[in-house]
């Protein structure tokens, strides 16, 4: 059985959609990984493995393909281990869900089962919503940074059972949203201040003149 799970890549600072393409066949047990993944990726294996018979279920027995596609772009970061898991546990008929192509799906796995944060999560965000996608799998460590890019629904998670529960319809999770007033105004509370700084009142006026015009700085120390 052939499943399709929708995901997210970086390059640079912009994210990319990936599909997730998980292929089981009965033939001699084998792994194959391809879409160009690099160590990250392909060491994905293991934890989803120990991933998926932690939470009470069965690792396929059979030959196991997963595509990374498109197949021409280089994938890094252990981002694909919750949708790589997804997918091997609908391909092998452990688990059934008619929605998941609405959602875009992220996370590294811990062998115990429990989704932990990642990298890049507010560009990943960004990029579902411009794409129209109406709701992102996430984790939980992850969501309020996810919340900021207004416009797509963030669900949390914590373990693999949680994600397969909502996909299911039978573990309901409330969209998480970030109060973007509060966090600017909390990141505006410093507990230093420039009359900390004892002289140095050139170095004070460029930074504050920076600050004031928006550009950026870079202080070098002189030999």
């Amino acid at each position: 059985m052939l499943s399709k799970i929708r995901s997210m890549a970086l390059m640079g600072i912009e994210a990319i959609e990936i599909d997730i393409e998980a292929d089981i066949t009965d033939m001699l047990p084998s792994f194959a990984m391809v879409g160009l993944p690099d160590g990250a990726v392909r060491e994905s294996k293991e934890r989803v493995m120990s991933a998926i018979k932690n939470c009470g279920f069965e690792f396929p027995c059979r030959k196991v393909t997963i595509n990374l596609a498109p197949a021409d772009v280089k994938k890094e970061g252990s981002a694909f281990d919750l949708p790589i898991a997804i997918g091997l546990l609908e391909a092998s008929s452990q688990v059934r869900f008619d929605n998941a192509a609405g959602y875009l799906i992220v996370g590294e796995l811990s062998l115990d089962g429990s989704v932990k944060r990642i990298k890049g999560m507010l560009s990943m965000a960004i990029c579902a919503r411009d794409k129209g996608i109406k709701g992102m799998i996430v984790p939980k460590d992850n969501a309020m940074e996810a919340a900021v890019a207004e416009g797509v629904a963030v669900y949390p998670v914590a373990t693999l059972k949680e994600a397969l529960a909502f996909l299911q319809g039978t573990g309901p999770i409330e969209p998480h949203h970030t109060d973007l007033g509060a966090l600017f105004n909390r990141a505006r509370q410093y507990a230093i201040d420039f009359h900390d700084v004892k002289g140095q009142e050139h170095i004070k006026r460029a930074l504050l003149v920076a600050a004031a015009g928006g550009h950026n700085i870079i202080m070098m120390k002189s030999k």
